[in-house]
């Protein structure tokens, strides 16, 4: 059954003494989620603002992949699958 959707994706990035702030925000029909993650200039380091803004970015969507997948466990477990205890199912996604 083909099934095609679009899901947009908000990145927000905060600058403040030193410390890059990230929100980003998943809006789907089923939920909303919102990760979130800083990044610190150490005081001895040059400033370069791009690099704080990657590290931040990337950790705030590390942080909302992780509840997505928590998401979708839980989704998988609502349908009535069996528990066989931690460790068994795939880390990600449907058993191949």
């Amino acid at each position: 059954m083909p099934h095609t959707v679009e899901w947009k994706v908000h990145l927000y990035l905060f600058e403040d003494e030193g410390t890059t702030k990230a929100r980003v925000v998943l809006d789907t029909p089923a939920r909303a989620l919102t990760g979130h993650r800083a990044a610190r200039c150490n005081p001895v380091d040059t400033d370069v603002p791009e690099i704080g803004d990657e590290l931040a970015a990337g950790r705030a969507m590390c942080d909302l992949g992780r509840q997505l997948v928590d998401a979708g466990e839980r989704d998988i477990d609502g349908m009535g699958a069996p528990a066989t205890g931690p460790g068994t199912r795939p880390t990600a996604g449907w058993p191949g």
